[in-house]
C-alpha cells in the first residue's frame, strides 16, 4: 500500500478523535487523524508525524495524519490501512479462490470470506499501534464491537468456517500481538475464548515507511 504526496511535519496537539494541530513549514495547521483510538503514547509534542495530502483540495483539512515516528521507528496510525493491506497480502498469496471483503455473518460485517477448494474463512482484520516491551497491545481503548467479532467467529469456528482473527502490526520490530487486558478486559475475555474454540490468531507483521506499509 502506497500513499500520495507525503511531507513531513511536527505534531503540537490533538484536541479531539479527529483533529490534530501540526507545524508544517513554520506555520500552525489542522489536520485529519486517520485514527480514532487514544494513540497517546506516539502523539507526543514535538513528535515528527508524516501526513498524506486530502485529494479534496476543497477539504477544510488539507492532510490526513497516516504516521509517527516514535522510538526511532515509524508508525502506521491509519486505521483504514489494515483493510487494504491485507486484502493486497491475499491478492498477493494467491492462496484463495475467492476473496470477498466486507461479508455478513451474524450480526456483523467481517472484514473477509475466502474459500479455499471446499473450506470456507472468515477473517476479522485489527490494526495494532500500541506496542510494550517488544509486544503488540490490542485495543488502545475499549472496544465492544471488537468482542462481538470475536465471539461471532467462535460460533462461526464451530459451525464449521475456518475462522481467523488478523492483527495487521503497523509498526517494525514487533512479532506478536496480545489483549489489552487493562484497557479492555471483555475484549481479553472474548479473545480467549475465541481461541479456545479454535479460531487463529494471525500476526502479520509490516514493512513501513513515511508513504508505505506492506505486509512481509
Amino acid at each position: 500500500m502506497t500513499y500520495t504526496e507525503v511531507v513531513q511535519a511536527n505534531f503540537i496537539s490533538r484536541p479531539n478523535r479527529f483533529i490534530a494541530y501540526v507545524e508544517l513549514d513554520g506555520k500552525k495547521l489542522a489536520v485529519h487523524v486517520k485514527n480514532t483510538g487514544r494513540c497517546r503514547e506516539l502523539l507526543l509534542p514535538g513528535s515528527t508525524v508524516y501526513l498524506e495530502k486530502a485529494q479534496n483540495p476543497e477539504r477544510k483539512t488539507p492532510y490526513d495524519l497516516v504516521a509517527v515516528e516514535h522510538d526511532g521507528k515509524i508508525i502506521n496510525i491509519d486505521s483504514q490501512a489494515p483493510n487494504k493491506v491485507v486484502k493486497e497480502y491475499l491478492e498477493r498469496l494467491g492462496e484463495y479462490d475467492l476473496v470477498k471483503p466486507e461479508h455478513k455473518y451474524g450480526d456483523s460485517r467481517i472484514d473477509f470470506y475466502m474459500e479455499k477448494g471446499p473450506d470456507k474463512y472468515l477473517m476479522e482484520v485489527k490494526g495494532c499501534t500500541l506496542f510494550r516491551n517488544g509486544i503488540g497491545l490490542f485495543p488502545d481503548a475499549p472496544t465492544e464491537r471488537g468482542a462481538r467479532h470475536l465471539r461471532e467467529l467462535a460460533q462461526a469456528q464451530e459451525a464449521g468456517y475456518k475462522a481467523i482473527i488478523a492483527f495487521v502490526i503497523q509498526g517494525e520490530g514487533i512479532d506478536r500481538v496480545e489483549p489489552n487486558t487493562e484497557t479492555d478486559p471483555e475484549f481479553a475475555k472474548a479473545f480467549y475464548e475465541a481461541q479456545s474454540a479454535g479460531v487463529q490468531v494471525l500476526n502479520l507483521k509490516c514493512k513501513v515507511t513515511p508513504d508505505t506499509l506492506n505486509i512481509v
